[in-house]
């Protein structure tokens, strides 16, 4: 399964949100440079992220988007289902390519476990714990070699 740009996008948003929380609303545009983004499809994806509860927008000058709960309560799996849908990998039985018996079938078997798989990892990983891995990774230096 290769998640669109979409997640990708959005999931970045997100994290800059978490990295962002107790700093006050921050607008898209700021989000959209910081990640090198286009703005105008950010603000797409921010709507829908708002429409499901994830964000919260606030108008005004000082307005913008942020979380809606604490970073440790949002799931990256929450926000890839808002944003692609099902975590399914296959669509059998009913997709190209089933063999029309998914009950005798050892290959639905396996999509379904590993669907099942990459559901719990993105369901135990929150944006607390992005956040946190992204601070690390900026936090470390950068070794830098010439010859």
């Amino acid at each position: 399964m290769k998640l669109s740009t979409r997640s990708t996008y959005g999931m970045r948003a997100m994290l800059e949100l978490a990295l962002a929380v107790g700093q006050g609303p921050v607008m898209v545009r700021e989000i959209a440079e910081r990640q090198r983004l286009p703005a105008t499809y950010l603000e797409q994806l921010m709507v829908l992220l708002r429409k499901a509860g994830l964000v919260n927008a606030t108008r005004g000058a000082h307005g913008g988007y942020a979380l809606a709960r604490e970073p440790r309560d949002i799931t990256v799996a929450e926000i890839v289902e808002v944003l692609e849908g099902p975590l399914d990998l296959v669509e059998c039985p009913s997709g190209a390519g089933c063999c029309g018996q998914p009950e005798v079938c050892a290959l639905c078997d396996l999509w379904n476990d590993a669907g099942k798989t990459l559901t719990a990892f993105f369901q135990g990983m929150t944006l607390a714990t992005l956040a946190e891995r992204q601070r690390a990774k900026s936090a470390a230096p950068v070794l830098m070699y010439s010859i």
